[in-house]
């Protein structure tokens, strides 16, 4: 069903926790996460499309190196082009804004519903992005990629974050951006909300 625009839309009485993404969702960062990958790619010969770098918005970035240097049959250290990857946006960071209607709906259930952040990137990144904003009083727990075993669009990084507020699946509402994240969200028996809509959607 169709919801109110994020700045007009309370959700304590249809949910007991909120969840959010991180990157794309709270953070306006994905085009500063573009430019990290363009650099540090470029420099392998691997190739890797705006588009194609959205299709895949929620995989950790180990796994998209991999996923990407077999389909282009480059021999990478996967995990060694992730730090690499992560170092130059972190050089970015200081152009990092907030995504303000996403933020405010979180600001204005503090107190009101338990809140996490449920992310596919890394602990590092993840807790410097919520600090940059100056988020981080809003949410009790935070979970990411080192945090779970598999991740999107498996659910484990929200049944996790579930869990660790306290809460049954079913309950928790997700906000996200990605189609991974989406299908991570139904297969934990959650209904999502896409912040990239003005309107957002509700499923």
């Amino acid at each position: 069903m169709k919801t109110p625009g994020p700045v007009m839309t309370d959700y304590t009485n249809e949910f007991d926790a909120l969840i959010f993404d991180c990157d794309g969702t709270l953070t306006d960062s994905m085009p500063l996460h573009y430019i990290a990958w363009k650099e540090t790619l470029d420099g392998y010969g691997i190739e890797f499309t705006e588009a194609r770098f959205y299709t895949m918005g929620g995989m950790p970035s180990e796994k998209i190196i991999d996923v990407l240097s077999r389909e282009q049959s480059v021999d990478v250290d996967a995990d060694r082009a992730a730090e690499k990857k992560e170092a130059t946006f972190v050089t970015l960071m200081d152009r990092l804004e907030m995504k303000a209607d996403v933020v405010q709906i979180a600001r204005r259930h503090l107190g009101k519903l338990p809140m996490a952040v449920a992310s596919g990137g890394i602990r590092p990144i993840i807790d410097r992005q919520l600090r940059q904003i100056g988020v981080t009083d809003l949410f009790s727990v935070v979970v990411t990629a080192e945090d779970t075993a598999l991740h999107k669009p498996e659910p484990d990084v929200f049944l996790k974050a579930a869990e660790k507020l306290g809460v049954d699946p079913t309950r928790c509402l997700v906000f996200e951006d990605s189609h991974l994240g989406f299908t991570a969200a139904e297969k934990a028996g959650m209904a999502w909300v896409d912040v990239r809509n003005t309107t957002e959607s509700l499923r």
